[in-house]
């Protein structure tokens, strides 16, 4: 059974990293820029600017760290919530407004954000989350300190709130709701092997790691 997973891994691993070249072919020319990026990002502070703060819908969370994510990861994000691909009322009105520019500079500048090195080697997880990182296959794509991702336009996890790594999972596994739910079939297939209580553990271990991600408050918020 392990070996049938790991199989279906990657061949959705190399689906997906086909589409991501798609989407990068798509953009390419659209360079971002750090500075424009920092004027744009005042329709983001307000949740992304405040350090702790918690979405409220449609589930209590705290708002994830986007400071040192990376660039092309923030662009993937950003469009499959203006596609409609991933569901969230707020994040697709404000990704509807943007364009490949807009979402560009947000992200060269929140890459910016980046503070040091996230160390190579992370803390041992207990033997129990080892067993079910190995079942995800986590580390396959997500690098094995979960701060290197296999491909740049998946997400750094290490360090993220864990309530939001919770809530970002458990929407993987969720369909036919109009508010709630992602649809990346590499995420979707890993997560629903779960049960939410086991979710919720490789949540909190990852959100335990150390990563370079922070929330950096804006000067109209310190």
């Amino acid at each position: 059974m392990n070996q049938l997973l790991s199989k279906i891994a990657r061949t959705l691993v190399t689906a997906v990293t086909f589409s991501a070249v798609a989407v990068a072919a798509h953009a390419e020319g659209v360079n971002g820029n750090v500075e424009a990026g920092k004027g744009k990002a005042e329709m983001c502070i307000g949740c992304h600017g405040i350090v702790g703060y918690q979405n409220s819908f449609p589930e209590i969370h705290k708002v994830p760290k986007i400071g040192g994510q990376s660039a092309a990861y923030i662009v993937s994000a950003l469009t499959a919530y203006k596609s409609g691909e991933r569901k969230h009322p707020s994040m697709r009105g404000i990704a509807g407004s943007l364009t490949e520019q807009d979402m560009a500079d947000l992200a060269a500048f929140y890459e910016s954000q980046a503070e040091g090195q996230a160390p190579e080697t992370q803390p041992a997880a207990s033997a129990a989350v080892a067993q079910l990182l190995e079942k995800g296959n986590c580390a396959s794509c997500h690098g094995a300190n979960f701060n290197k991702p296999l491909d740049p336009s998946y997400p750094k996890i290490a360090g993220q709130y864990p309530d939001y790594l919770y809530f970002a999972l458990k929407a993987y596994t969720v369909e036919g709701n109009n508010v709630v739910g992602r649809a990346n079939p590499i995420m979707a297939g890993m997560a629903k092997q779960f049960k939410n209580a086991e979710l919720k553990e490789l949540a909190n271990y990852l959100g335990s790691l150390q990563g370079n991600m922070k929330t950096v408050p804006q000067s109209k918020f310190r």
